[in-house]
């Protein structure tokens, strides 16, 4: 899919499952995690940690209870490690690609906000980004338009395109307002993994691609 950029071009992204897979952030999280508890047999603990998530167990109840580690500190140790996460086939090559023809580029994510700039400095985009709005920092999550406009005015651009993957509030907003949408179809590991659930226009982007690298920019 070819996408024409110039200097009143704004390409605009989801973080999370759309410029690396979110999954990848969990098993960072519990990698560094079984090698504080266990380092002498960190693969077998991430192993049974991990094989717990998948099962949709409580994982930190399990760890509580184990390891007589309070589930509040185990959550900010989450939330606030270092990932270990790299992004998707052709992110930098794209990214780059845009900045070349004088695109302004920007991310919209939620979540809070020393978690979400860490995974954007793991995933080494940091200088390539012109502007990053944060729900946690704003107080207001996708759909909310506050999001969408904040950018917007940010950036000035006369086309806006917005690209993420989650059906049920990636693509609303900037639908309404008269942006171009892009969605990434999930890659059979995405976290939100229900677009079924939202088959109404409202909530589907004008147009949808398998990987990042079906992106061309002219």
């Amino acid at each position: 899919m070819d996408i024409l950029v110039d200097s009143n071009t704004a390409i605009v992204f989801d973080l999370d499952d759309t410029l690396y897979n979110e999954l990848d952030y969990l098993k960072s999280a519990y990698k560094e995690l079984a090698q504080k508890l266990e380092p002498e047999s960190s693969h077998q603990l991430f192993s049974d940690l991990f094989s717990r998530y998948r099962n949709k167990e409580n994982v930190f109840e399990y760890v509580a209870e184990r390891y007589g580690i309070p589930i509040t500190e185990l959550l900010e140790f989450y939330r606030n490690h270092i990932p270990d996460i790299a992004p998707f086939d052709g992110v930098i090559e794209l990214l780059k690609a845009i900045k070349s023809k004088k695109g302004r580029l920007g991310i919209i994510t939620d979540g809070r906000s020393n978690t979400q700039r860490n995974k954007i400095k793991a995933l080494k985009i940091d200088t390539l980004i012109d502007f990053v709005v944060i729900s946690g920092e704003i107080g207001t999550e996708k759909p909310s338009e506050e999001n969408y406009r904040l950018i917007e005015n940010e950036l000035a651009c006369n086309v806006n395109y917005y690209i993420g993957d989650n059906i049920k509030k990636d693509f609303v907003t900037p639908n309404k307002i008269g942006w171009k949408t892009i969605g990434l179809i999930d890659n059979g590991l995405n976290i939100h993994s229900n677009a079924y659930r939202y088959l109404e226009d409202v909530h589907w982007p004008y147009d949808l691609i398998y990987s990042i690298k079906d992106l061309s920019i002219k």
